[in-house]
């Protein structure tokens, strides 16, 4: 692949995303992969073991809600599935 190809690519990549952000109302999942320290997945697994009423799905989309509001995020959705999970909504 050739250097402009790869910038067009890119460009692509970037129009997708722009697109993806102008829907904000619209609901869409996405699959991450990430590596963690074997503390934080003993412990996550232990909570999931421990209350039937979460999954891995409900426990990462908290966090991240978590740490979003905690850090500015102004979106309405954010604040919300934060409150929900504070409140066991």
């Amino acid at each position: 692949m050739e250097f402009n190809q790869i910038e067009t690519r890119i460009d692509e990549m970037k129009t997708d995303e722009i697109r993806c952000c102008e829907n904000d109302l619209d609901l869409m999942s996405i699959s991450l992969e990430a590596e963690v320290p074997e503390a934080l997945y003993v412990g996550m697994k232990d909570f999931i073991c421990g209350n039937e009423n979460w999954d891995q799905s409900k426990l990462i989309s908290s966090a991240i809600a978590n740490f979003l509001f905690q850090n500015g995020s102004d979106d309405r959705a954010v604040t919300e599935k934060y409150l929900n999970d504070i409140f066991n909504l």
